[in-house]
């Protein structure tokens, strides 16, 4: 059965007429909120901020409740047709986040004057469920001459999801798996522009690596200083271009000098042809595979995709390597 809206036009609208809603104030409520309007003042988004306010606790925005009283208007009274021409509110007492209000507009006054359109005005109470008044005030709109009935728009569902929380909640397992450790000594390759370099210096300061920046010096400065990046705490091993900084890269950590290499603005097959190579590479038993890691929303967990990159068309005995080199990889990374 489609629901309808329908209005209260002029020739059915009388004062003392009343409707409203009830609405439950939800961390959904926040957050939809917030992003709508860009409102990320810290006593409505952050818990640990609010604790310190006068209120103790996260509290909703105040046009939360000023939106739900334009709901009533627009949608049960005066309803469909009605324009706002003001509104004055008083904001009483915080809506707290599991709070359940109820919104009423009460029709005050119908003023008809000659010439110029119908106007009410209604007065506007928000009651939380203690019979506490949370906001009041009152609403001066046009009311509409004709009646109108329309079937209720069907609005798609509003899921929110924050794409980086699993990483957020990844970078700060792995800190404290670090703590008590010296960080992961790490050869960053060719680091020559601000992603390659920002994201080693950013896991440097959460303690995860110990960077050594290997490529053309002058190059690596140049794109630290034009990025803002400050690499006065890390080690530079300077080489001609980006297939020498592979090569040493390898050779460093064939020697034991770093624990590990990270990629930067070179082609992964540049990396790859030092890394697999027969005489002065890194080979092992097993096959070399790609893994990505991807946090994928709505997966409760990351994510891992292999292989993808280096083995085309591997063979049984090489899928076995692909997957267990997967396997391993999301042991050691805790997913």
């Amino acid at each position: 059965m489609t629901e309808l809206i329908e209005n209260r036009p002029l020739s059915e609208l009388k004062v003392g007429d009343s409707a409203s809603i009830t609405r439950n104030f939800t961390e959904d409520d926040v957050q939809t909120f917030a992003v709508m309007s860009g409102d990320v003042n810290p006593a409505h988004v952050d818990a640990a901020f609010a604790a310190s306010d006068p209120f103790h606790k996260v509290v909703a925005h105040g046009m939360w409740s000023a939106a739900l009283i334009s709901n009533v208007l627009g949608t049960q009274l005066p309803g469909p047709g009605t324009v706002y021409l003001g509104q004055s509110l008083q904001f009483l007492k915080p809506v707290f986040l599991g709070d359940t209000v109820r919104v009423t507009v009460t029709v005050t006054a119908i003023d008809t004057p000659a010439g110029h359109a119908a106007s009410a005005t209604l007065h506007c109470s928000v009651v939380n469920q203690r019979n506490e008044t949370v906001v009041q005030g009152d609403a001066r709109v046009t009311v509409p001459t004709e009646k109108i009935s329309r079937p209720r728009v069907h609005l798609p569902r509003l899921e929110l999801r924050d794409p980086g929380v699993k990483l957020r909640a990844f970078v700060a397992q792995a800190q404290a798996a670090a703590r008590g450790h010296a960080p992961l000594s790490m050869a960053v390759v060719h680091a020559v522009d601000a992603v390659s370099l920002g994201g080693a210096v950013d896991a440097a300061q959460a303690g995860l690596i110990a960077p050594v920046f290997v490529g053309p010096e002058a190059k690596i400065r140049a794109a630290a200083v034009a990025a803002g990046i400050d690499l006065g705490p890390y080690p530079i091993v300077s080489t001609e271009h980006s297939h020498a900084a592979a090569a040493r890269a390898v050779a460093m950590a064939r020697a034991g000098e770093v624990q590990a290499l990270m990629k930067g603005s070179l082609h992964t097959d540049e990396l790859m042809h030092a890394v697999v190579d027969a005489t002065n590479g890194l080979r092992t038993a097993r096959r070399i595979s790609h893994v990505f890691v991807i946090d994928a929303v709505g997966q409760p967990r990351l994510q891992l995709l292999t292989d993808a990159a280096v083995n085309v068309t591997p063979d049984l005995a090489a899928k076995r390597d692909i997957v267990q080199n997967a396997i391993d990889l999301a042991h050691a990374l805790g997913i």
